[in-house]
């Protein structure tokens, strides 16, 4: 920083007679206004012209940071200042760090923005933390660059150049005096831990250094021991060898173990009303007799601590007093609780949602005003908002009022719900599509969803309206229905469907559903035109019926996200009682003599989600999911193939052709079967959270029969590009069928877009 004042020799002349100021100017000043800057100055029309208050002006300018120069000169009793502004920073940039997510998050880190004043401290600074930056990541012989570029006449552009280093890896962990606990188990928890089989998988480790974790090691270290009820462990700060030449890093730990605590008595100091101890007892992971493991002993508080706060003691604290008993090995346990005061919900304070009407976002918040507050129902009301589909990010906190009241503030950042889109694709089985749909899951933030579209490709024609209200008249009750017309190229038919619905549900407690409805359908199906078409193909698959139906379900969903739970699990069982009717020939009533009948359609589905984050600090997430569908019909009545099932594809067993899958007849031909059963076990990372994609591996298990659901096995392994896009939810399948046999149709690639499940 430069520092000038000049001063006239009139200017000091002045000064010794004592002038008073009747004017003060300001000349090129940009980021104060007059009257701030006069505040900043400290001088005022009428003070006398002194020398040491006009220097501490000039010193209070420099203070603000605006400037490079400030000057002072006088033209009669008129003081003037100058001021040389610093330039603007027009663009930041960072080169040879990374891209996408960590180039964004490291550019908000670093202290600098577009619109900043250039600093050369804080330019500086900023070189300074993307080398610890870089060291912290295991880089060494780092090397950052500032170049800086005029823009215009009071800007610039500034970039860093990063040369990265080289990276060091761990080659070994020398865990001196462990031996207790295997090397394994000691290594589990490290954030620096020896390079793993196939490490270059995203979720595995690699190996290389994080040297900003490596005291923290220390310390979970220690956990471990903790975990496995050695209370007197004692670990060192790690010492790490570095070898240069080879960019290799060896880690010491010395460790004195001490003996293994078994848990002894364990009590609970409470007195809240309404809580039994009893229960509490029984309800606790940590057992006398068992190992002490600190890690069950902190979720032991928290339930606890839950179960009080759920009768209004938002601010309840358990503390946990462990007595050693060296001689016996026993660590004895005292839960001490302490509830505070009872704290009721003064108000509920919405913000962040531009659309959505406050009152479709109270439906979901299980705390009103005067309720008492209850840590489950907070819980309970986050994952409720999650499951709408309505926001991305979803944030609950609570705000003291007073001693006994508290608000709630609700932030929630709005998801895109709607589309209008013109469009076409390209599928696998189907070929070049083209669609056209208006659809708002939300429309115009009431929560109702809505749909009209229409989609049309190589082998089929869609249309479809529907509307569904989950809470009518902010009720417990739902209401839906749906018209939609459907042709449909099967491998060896063409469906034709003209159908309808109307549905009423009900939400009972927080996490069950049920909804009864009626159906119509108007089928009229034709065989494919075939020069080996046989009079039993025409009985197979030229279907001419109407169909009425009973629908019931009932689904308990408790997850935390619509599109990408992380704990919870989706259950439910649809039920269809359809009656057929329609005109057989005499040559099909030879075949089924009983006609067309009814038939009965169970079809039940589950899905369990579980985010490992907290065990190894890392956003995987696995997924079970699994389908069963069975259909029962009387005997001598005919069963339209367009009610069985078939199996393959997205829903199945992806890496076969979409209802490839299926029991076959005499000759050969694809009957549809009565049962089915699939199921899939998936392991879900991030790719990129900017674009909201993820990717996830996959093991896909199905069997379908007519007479016994393990008439035909298959299976396949792949992965998923998961994107949540503005367009909504589109999966990009890649499919190895694991054990097709000769004739089966099988596909590498598929994809699909608003799937869920």
């Amino acid at each position: 920083m430069i520092k000038k004042i000049v001063l006239s020799w009139m200017l000091i002349g002045s000064l010794l007679l004592a002038q008073k100021i009747s004017q003060i100017k300001f000349e090129g000043l940009h980021h104060l206004s007059p009257s701030v800057a006069l505040e900043v100055a400290g001088l005022r029309v009428g003070d006398e012209m002194n020398i040491e208050k006009i220097n501490q002006s000039i010193v209070n300018f420099f203070n603000q940071g605006y400037f490079e120069d400030v000057w002072v000169e006088r033209e009669g009793r008129t003081l003037i200042y100058h001021f040389k502004e610093k330039p603007a920073i027009a663009n930041v940039e960072i080169k040879g760090f990374g891209s996408g997510d960590e180039g964004e998050k490291l550019l908000k880190s670093i202290g600098l923005k577009r619109g900043d004043l250039y600093d050369e401290r804080r330019v500086e600074k900023a070189r300074k933390l993307l080398i610890e930056r870089l060291q912290s990541q295991g880089n060494y012989d780092s090397v950052v660059e500032v170049t800086k570029t005029p823009v215009g006449e009071s800007a610039v552009s500034i970039v860093f150049d990063v040369n990265k280093g080289e990276k060091i890896k761990i080659k070994k962990i020398n865990f001196r005096g462990a031996k207790a606990l295997s090397e394994s188990d000691l290594e589990r928890d490290l954030v620096n831990k020896e390079e793993d089989f196939l490490g270059w998988i995203p979720f595995l480790n690699s190996g290389e250094v994080k040297v900003d974790q490596l005291e923290y090691d220390a310390y979970r270290l220690k956990e471990t021991y903790m975990q496995y009820g050695y209370l007197d462990a004692e670990v060192s700060k790690p010492l790490m060898r570095v070898d240069y030449s080879s960019y290799t890093a060896e880690i010491d730990y010395q460790i004195k173990e001490g003996p293994q605590y078994r848990v002894g008595d364990i009590t609970i100091s409470q007195n809240v009303k309404g809580v039994s101890t009893e229960e509490l007892l029984s309800e606790l992971k940590l057992k006398k007799g068992r190992v002490f493991n600190i890690k069950k002993m902190r979720q032991d508080i928290e339930m606890i601590k839950n179960r009080v706060s759920d009768l209004g003691y938002a601010y309840t604290k358990v503390s946990p007093q462990m007595r050693k008993d060296e001689a016996a090995k026993v660590v004895n346990l005292q839960y001490v609780v302490h509830p505070g005061k009872k704290v009721r919900i003064h108000d509920v304070l919405i913000s962040g949602n531009d659309t959505t009407k406050d009152r479709v976002i109270r439906r979901y918040i299980y705390l009103a005003p005067g309720d008492l507050y209850s840590a489950t129902d907070l819980k309970d009301s986050k994952n409720a908002l999650g499951r709408t589909g309505f926001f991305e990010n979803i944030d609950i906190q609570t705000q003291r009022v007073s001693e006994d009241e508290i608000d709630l503030l609700v932030k929630v950042k709005e998801a895109s719900t709607g589309t209008i889109s013109l469009g076409g694709g390209y599928g696998s089985y189907e070929g070049l599509m083209l669609n056209a749909s208006i659809s708002d899951k939300n429309i115009f933030g009431s929560g109702i969803n809505t749909s009209f579209g229409f989609d049309i490709s190589k082998i089929s024609v869609n249309y479809n309206v529907s509307f569904t209200n989950p809470k009518i008249w902010d009720s417990m009750y739902s209401l839906g229905f749906s018209l939609y017309k459907k042709e449909y190229e099967y491998i060896d038919y063409t469906q034709d469907q003209l159908g309808g619905s109307l549905s009423l549900g009900r939400q009972f407690f927080r996490h069950l559903y049920a909804s009864v409805g009626i159906g119509y359908v108007d089928n009229k199906s034709t065989i494919n035109q075939d020069e080996n078409i046989t009079i039993y193909d025409t009985y197979l698959y030229a279907d001419q019926y109407k169909k009425t139906s009973l629908l019931t379900s009932i689904k308990f969903d408790n997850t935390d996200d619509y599109y990408t739970p992380r704990e919870g699990m989706i259950a439910a069982v649809n039920v269809e009682y359809a009656s057929l009717s329609g005109d057989l020939n005499a040559s099909e009533l030879a075949v089924y003599p009983n006609g067309y009948g009814t038939f009965i359609k169970t079809n039940a589905k589950l899905g369990l989600y579980y985010g490992v984050s907290d065990w190894i600090d890392y956003d995987l997430i696995l997924r079970l999911k699994a389908r069963l569908t069975t259909i029962s019909s009387g005997d001598g009545e005919k069963l339209p193939i367009g009610e069985k099932l078939f199996m393959g594809g997205i829903g199945s067993v992806r890496g076969y052709d979409p209802y490839s899958l299926s029991p076959l007849d005499s000759n050969g031909d694809r009957m549809g079967g009565t049962q089915r059963f699939s199921t899939s076990i998936e392991a879900s990372i991030p790719l990129s959270e900017a674009a909201k994609m993820r990717l996830a591996f996959f093991y896909d298990y199905g069997m379908i029969g007519e007479d016994d659901f393990n008439e035909i096995q298959r299976s396949s392994a792949g992965a998923v590009i998961e994107w949540q896009s503005g367009f909504g939810p589109i999966n990009l399948v890649f499919a190895q069928a694991l054990d097709p046999e000769a004739d089966d149709r099988t596909s590498v690639f598929e994809f699909s877009m608003g799937t869920k499940f």
